[in-house]
């Protein structure tokens, strides 16, 4: 066994938990169709226009979801990062999954892509990848539906609140490092709206701003914010 096979397989039986209930002969078909990718900052990964991409399974970087309207408008609804997987990039695997997404790079990103026909037929012969693909498919409409109901039902500064706090939590630090632009685009808002609310915040003593980023001095408030207390 190669390398690069070998480094393939570990990848794969660390990054789907159906890895051990697989066959051999399933395990080395997965590894065949799966062929390392790389997107620079930026770059489309996925849109309703082009074909199937494939599952991706993330080694490092940031992929951003999101729903675009005709006037170029975006929502963001979910990020995945380094160890988690995109399975609507394959959304052509699941018939029943009918969706407008696009997705992006936002960061440089090096993932797994299995392939979608692949998969299809992993999905078809063993129940635990079928399982494990609806999981990971209502998981994100899951993300994505707590996403809208923050859009249309939230007020500003709870929805500013909840974005710190799960980003410091991701981080494990107490700053968060992204200009208002990129704050105001995961939240589906406006730049003007965020930099207003920041400001609120600032002067309550609850964050720091410096250029770049915020710096959360009151995480405890901040929470109680998130949860409408």
């Amino acid at each position: 066994m190669s390398e690069t096979t070998k480094e393939h397989r570990d990848c794969l039986a660390k990054g789907f938990p159906f890895w051990n209930d697989l066959t051999p002969d399933e395990q080395d078909m997965l590894c065949r169709y799966t062929r390392p990718v790389h997107y620079a900052k930026g770059a489309r990964v996925h849109s309703p226009l082009e074909s199937c991409v494939g599952i991706l399974l993330l080694r490092s970087g940031q992929l951003r979801a999101y729903l675009l309207s005709e006037d170029g408008r975006d929502v963001t609804l979910y990020r995945l990062f380094g160890g988690e997987v995109c399975i609507l990039s394959a959304s052509c695997v699941m018939d029943s999954v009918n969706i407008d997404l696009y997705i992006d790079a936002e960061e440089d990103t090096e993932a797994y892509c299995i392939s979608a026909g692949v998969f299809r037929r992993l999905m078809q012969q063993n129940v635990h990848v079928r399982c494990y693909a609806y999981q990971m498919t209502a998981e994100r409409f899951s993300d994505s539906m707590w996403t809208m109901q923050q859009v249309l039902f939230m007020s500003a500064d709870r929805r500013l609140a909840i974005f710190l706090t799960d980003e410091l939590a991701k981080t494990g630090g107490d700053e968060v490092r992204m200009t208002h632009d990129q704050m105001a685009k995961y939240m589906g808002s406006a730049r003007e709206v965020v930099s207003r609310m920041l400001k609120y915040f600032a002067q309550e003593g609850w964050v720091r701003l410096f250029r770049g980023g915020v710096q959360v001095l009151d995480r405890k408030k901040l929470q109680q914010l998130a949860r409408g207390e």
